[in-house]
Order: C-alpha cells, then sequence, then structure tokens
C-alpha cells in the first residue's frame, strides 16, 4: 500500500457535521474529491463532498463502497465506531487509527492512559454501579459526573455536591459507567493541537486560551495570554501524549490550569478541534490541510500562526428562532473588515447548537480582543 496519496485521488471521512464540512473544503483546494460516509440527509459535510455516501458508519455496503473507492480515511469526531476504522485499515490508509480513537472514546480509558504518561489529570473515580458511590472519598466532592461515552459539549454530565447528588445524578446519566472528577478552581483553560505523521515528524500550533459557556466553548484567543513557561508545558504534554499513543493525524489536547501554574489533561480529541478553528485564517497552514496532509502523507504544513486572533463561536442562540431568516445582522458583524465569518450550512437553528464561527484578526491581540467584543455584541450573544 503506498504511503503517499497523490492530489486528484479520493480521500474518505467518517462524519458529516462542520468540521468534515472545513475538512473538505481543505482536501478539495488542494485537488483531491472526498466521500462522506454519514447517514444523515443533509449533513454539513454532506452538502459539500464530491460523494455523500447516506449510510450507519458500521453499514458493510457503505464502508465497503467506501474502501473501494478511497485511497485514505480519515474522522471527523471521535465517536465514530472504532470497528469501522478496523474494517477500513485493512483496505486503505485511516488516520487516526482504531486503537488511539477507542481510548479518547472511553473517559476511563483516557484518564488512565494519560495518568500512565506521567501528565497529571484531575482527581477522579471510576462509577459502573451504584454501589460505588458509598466508597467515594469526600475529598471527590464537589465534583462533576461524566458518563464514560458519547459525552460532549456539557452534556452527559452533572454538577455533584454530595454521594447523595452523585447518586440520584447516576440514575438520571442512565445508570452508564461515569467518572467522578474533582472540581478544581482553575485560573483559565487551554489547548494544544498537535500534528503528527505516519513516520512520527509532528508539529504544535500555538496555545489556545478557551473560554466555555454552559460547557461550550464560547472564545479562543490565540497566542494564549500565558507564560511561555506553562505554554511550553502544555506543548511537551501534548507531544508527550501524542508520542505514546502513537498517533497518527491531528490531535487536540485540552488543559486545565490551576491557581498555581500547574497542568492538568482535561481531555482528548482525536481529530480537529473547535479551538483550532482560528487557524484557517490566522495561520500558514489550517488544521484542516494539516489533516489531509497526514492523511495522504505530505509532508507536515507550516503551522505559525501569522496574526493574533479571537475565535467567536456561533451558537443557534444568535437567532431569533429556529428558521434561519431569523439570523443575526450579518452586516453589523461584517462591518468589522477583520471579521471572517464561517456559517456551516446548518438548516435550521437550535438553542446551543453550533451555527458556525467568527475569526477576528488583529494587528496586535489587545486589537483583536478589542474588535472580538464589537462583533460578539453585534451577534447578540
Amino acid at each position: 500500500m503506498s504511503k503517499t496519496i497523490a492530489p486528484g485521488a479520493w480521500l474518505g471521512l467518517l462524519g458529516g457535521g462542520q468540521l468534515g464540512r472545513m475538512f473538505c473544503m481543505a482536501a478539495q483546494s488542494m485537488g483531491y474529491k472526498v466521500a462522506v460516509l454519514d447517514p444523515g440527509t443533509e449533513s454539513p459535510a454532506g452538502t459539500v463532498a464530491d460523494l455523500h455516501i447516506r449510510k450507519d458508519y458500521l453499514d458493510p455496503q457503505g464502508l465497503e463502497e467506501l474502501a473501494r473507492l478511497c485511497q485514505g480515511v480519515t474522522t471527523e469526531f471521535e465517536n465514530v465506531p472504532a470497528k469501522a476504522l478496523e474494517f477500513l485499515a485493512g483496505h486503505c490508509l485511516v488516520s487516526p487509527m482504531a486503537d488511539s480513537v477507542a481510548i479518547a472514546q472511553d473517559r476511563i480509558r483516557e484518564k488512565r492512559f494519560v495518568a500512565a504518561t506521567g501528565v497529571g489529570v484531575a482527581p477522579y473515580a471510576v462509577i459502573r454501579h451504584l454501589e460505588d458511590i458509598d466508597a467515594l472519598a469526600p475529598t471527590l466532592f464537589p465534583g462533576i459526573l461524566k458518563v464514560a461515552r458519547l459525552g460532549y459539549d456539557g452534556k452527559g454530565q452533572a454538577r455533584v455536591a454530595s454521594s447523595e447528588d452523585a447518586r440520584a445524578a447516576f440514575g438520571e446519566l442512565g445508570g452508564a459507567p461515569c467518572v467522578l472528577e474533582k472540581r478544581l478552581d482553575l485560573r483559565f483553560e487551554l489547548s494544544v493541537i498537535v500534528a503528527r505523521t505516519r513516520e512520527g515528524a509532528v508539529a504544535t500550533y500555538p496555545v489556545a486560551e478557551n473560554e466555555h459557556k454552559g460547557g461550550i466553548l464560547d472564545t479562543s484567543i490565540v497566542p494564549a495570554r500565558v507564560g511561555s513557561d506553562i505554554a511550553a508545558a502544555a506543548r511537551d504534554a501534548a507531544l508527550k501524549i501524542a508520542a505514546q499513543l502513537d498517533y497518527v493525524g491531528v490531535l487536540c489536547v485540552e488543559f486545565f490550569v490551576l491557581g498555581d501554574g500547574s497542568l492538568l489533561v482535561n481531555e482528548l480529541a482525536p481529530r480537529p478541534h473547535n479551538s483550532g478553528h482560528y487557524t484557517i485564517d490566522a495561520c500558514i497552514t489550517s488544521q484542516f490541510e494539516q489533516q489531509a496532509r497526514i492523511l495522504a502523507g505530505l509532508p507536515l504544513g507550516d503551522t505559525r500562526q501569522h496574526t493574533p486572533a479571537v475565535m467567536l463561536n456561533i451558537l443557534g442562540d444568535s437567532w431569533h428562532g429556529t428558521h434561519l431568516s431569523e439570523a443575526p445582522d450579518w452586516p453589523a458583524v461584517l462591518r468589522h473588515g477583520s471579521a471572517k465569518l464561517h456559517l456551516y450550512g446548518k438548516s435550521q437553528a437550535r438553542e446551543g447548537r453550533k451555527m458556525g464561527h467568527v475569526t477576528v484578526l488583529g494587528a496586535t491581540a489587545p486589537e483583536a480582543l478589542a474588535t472580538a467584543a464589537a462583533v460578539r455584541a453585534a451577534l447578540g450573544s
């Protein structure tokens, strides 16, 4: 099997969301054709792909069609079944590999893996049965109970102040295996995006400073407003994790920064990440182009950031209703000439749904922040 896929060939994608949409656009700009396997009828990626295979991720016919057509396949979200990746790996190049994705799909495995690398994680306990709650150390409260699988953007988790709260929340979460994580006093949150090839060549993007609302990323400020020592420690930890995973592809490592400046890993995302969207407009090589380069076996692109940037998520909350005609005042947003609007082609706005993002550029970081505040006001959220 050739390790290089030349432009003009087909690349495959498991998943039809906005991350896949931006991958399609990046790969197509490099001359590739993209086939998306996703069951949705109006998926953001499917509407721009050269081919949309509307099948489940484990559908044999869908997987066979993707494997027959494509020389390489990647993913756009971490909950793609690892078995689908295992099947495809027998027919074409796949990145990331199934083993890496399987670890990131399960918070229990993920925390144990990260801790084994020597990188810190928040104090936690595994909850598989209601009885496990009775044995919890009181020092874990107050905490956050998180389902081990399929949770994202604040979904599948609950804040708990006591074992009684934990018992109630465990039932509300369906009694699925969970992790109880101690709530910590955080200074801020960071993320590092790592790109790693099959040969082990690596590059990192500038460290992003992230602000969340309701468990969903709201704002990313890049470069992060942290000292060089913290930024270097975050990059080193992310590179260590990627190497231990033998990861191939684009990986995001999210960190908590405590009051004393120490770092703890929050979670891993084995794919491009929301906090890396700024790379489209502010870096020499976007995270999506990098994903295509790695899949195709091409050299890594330059990850340098050429302009300070602030990325603002746009949720459905900014619409005045569910219909697209009730959208924010786009002229007011784009009155700021350094605001770069990216909408994801979703047909209906809903509260908490990611509809797009704006990346605001500035000659200086304070300038980007000031313009981002004006843009956020124009968005009305």
